[in-house]
């Protein structure tokens, strides 16, 4: 990491052409079209209890399906479809590209949720963070916010944080570019599972997407639908592991 940070400001001016460019060739890609909201699961699945599953999904582009056609083939989708085979789901959608983890947290607040309360919120923040610079400190202070908001406010029991990608191996960064933003990533993700290690409710979700041409979308960028649905998996068999 300190190699990182004595290189940055010679490498500077390199990185900034770098960035331009990259945003001027890399293929904009839309979010997922499709509801994002709704209900699914059977009667035959719903516990003694009586009650339906609360599900929130909340982020950046990649918790907005872009990489994916619809939201059916994005991360929501297929994480829904995993936890209704076992219990009825109600769930949610709030996610917009280009967001921060502290403009994500803005964007919850001003959207008119359908439940008052949810149980399990699966978050993905962070790659923003890394290409606009926040610094540690505030990276930090944002989860903080975002994970108080979550269980104070919305009464959330479990927090499924994704770990942020290797950007190091985004095919669509030229280097040095992508091993600078890629030792941002990690260190952003060291402060993530410090975070979740402090809160009895929140989870670090690391898990390995192979770095093959099914598993990328068409800007080399954002997870394609076999990604998706590994981590909709991973956060499934999470999410299920923490409610033996």
């Amino acid at each position: 990491m300190l190699l990182h940070k004595i290189l940055l400001p010679v490498l500077a001016p390199l990185l900034l052409l770098q960035g331009k460019l990259v945003r001027a060739r890399t293929p904009h890609l839309p979010e997922a079209e499709g509801a994002r909201q709704g209900q699914a699961g059977s009667e035959r699945t719903r516990p003694a209890s009586g009650k339906e599953l609360r599900v929130l999904i909340l982020g950046d582009s990649a918790a907005a399906g872009v990489g994916c056609d619809t939201q059916q083939q994005a991360v929501t989708g297929q994480w829904v479809a995993q936890l209704s085979q076992t219990t009825p789901v109600s769930w949610q959608l709030v996610a917009k590209s280009s967001l921060t983890c502290a403009q994500v947290l803005t964007l919850l607040k001003e959207t008119q949720l359908t439940e008052s309360r949810f149980d399990v919120v699966l978050v993905s923040v962070g790659v923003n963070d890394v290409t606009r610079r926040t610094s540690t400190s505030q990276w930090q202070a944002d989860l903080e916010a975002m994970s108080r908001y979550l269980n104070e406010h919305l009464g959330v029991s479990r927090i499924l944080y994704t770990a942020l990608p290797p950007m190091h191996k985004f095919p669509a960064l030229p280097q040095p570019l992508r091993w600078i933003l890629g030792q941002r990533a990690k260190l952003l993700n060291q402060y993530l599972a410090q975070h979740c290690q402090r809160h009895n409710y929140t989870h670090y979700l690391n898990f390995e997407v192979p770095y093959e041409a099914q598993f990328i979308a068409a800007d080399g960028y954002h997870p394609s639908t076999a990604a998706a649905e590994l981590w909709a998996r991973t956060a499934a068999e999470a999410y299920s592991e923490e409610n033996k």
